[in-house]
């Protein structure tokens, strides 16, 4: 039987603890250097005709697409490189590494993410995010129907889950309700939607920035769990 921890810290990846908004911004500077406005315009198309049916992001997928377009264009074999060499490390937000360990002095701490199963964990070995929880990662297409699966493999009583997505913070708390405490950091360009956030309910508590979490203690993390959601907001 696998040990059960008092509380589990899950961190979702992508514009929780790292800016990808800005890892896209150099991946679209790059494209059209290399390429033009036209055919970089072309590889984002493809990229969320892919992204709406796969319910992910698939970069190298969307190259896959885009290279039945291109033809021979010898250039991207070189593309791939630019995408698995990237500097991951330096687009992790402020504190986002010590945030994660100040966590992981009250629970065990996991990375919980969606994405492919080749770009997704390259970018978290190379941002230094897979070596900080100890490798304790799981990344699936959709994490809020996977709970079930996640609960097997890590085991606790309580959970408290990091994501900028209130969509994904507000399925599993349908799931998990009182065992779960949903932490929403206002970060990019999903958390500033305001049309897409009113469709949901309020997390239990919004943070300005990741960093923003090492300011909470753990009674009160806890306390809006067993309370009416979006008590607790920092700034």
């Amino acid at each position: 039987m696998k040990h059960c921890d008092d509380i589990v810290f899950l961190f979702d990846c992508d514009n929780t603890l790292l800016d990808n908004d800005r890892v896209q911004d150099d991946l679209k500077v790059h494209l059209e250097d290399e390429f033009g406005r036209e055919r970089c315009n072309r590889y984002w198309a493809l990229f969320e005709e892919l992204r709406a049916e796969l319910g992910y992001a698939d970069y190298l997928g969307a190259l896959q697409r885009y290279r039945l377009d291109a033809g021979n264009d010898t250039r991207l074999l070189l593309m791939s490189s630019f995408l698995l060499d990237y500097p991951f490390a330096m687009r992790l937000y402020p504190d986002a590494l010590q945030t994660i360990e100040h966590c992981r002095t009250w629970g065990l701490t996991v990375i919980l993410s969606d994405g492919d199963v080749v770009l997704q964990p390259r970018k978290l070995q190379r941002s230094g995010l897979w070596d900080a929880v100890e490798g304790r990662v799981l990344i699936y297409i959709h994490k809020e129907q996977m709970l079930d699966d996640m609960q097997r493999r890590f085991p606790a009583r309580h959970y408290v889950m990091v994501d900028d997505k209130v969509r994904v913070l507000a399925a599993m708390k349908v799931v998990l309700q009182d065992r779960l405490t949903t932490v929403f950091p206002r970060q990019g360009h999903y958390a500033h939607d305001l049309r897409n956030i009113s469709r949901y309910p309020a997390a239990d508590v919004t943070i300005e920035r990741i960093g923003d979490l090492k300011q909470v203690d753990l009674p009160a993390l806890l306390g809006p769990a067993t309370s009416a959601p979006g008590k607790m907001e920092l700034s």
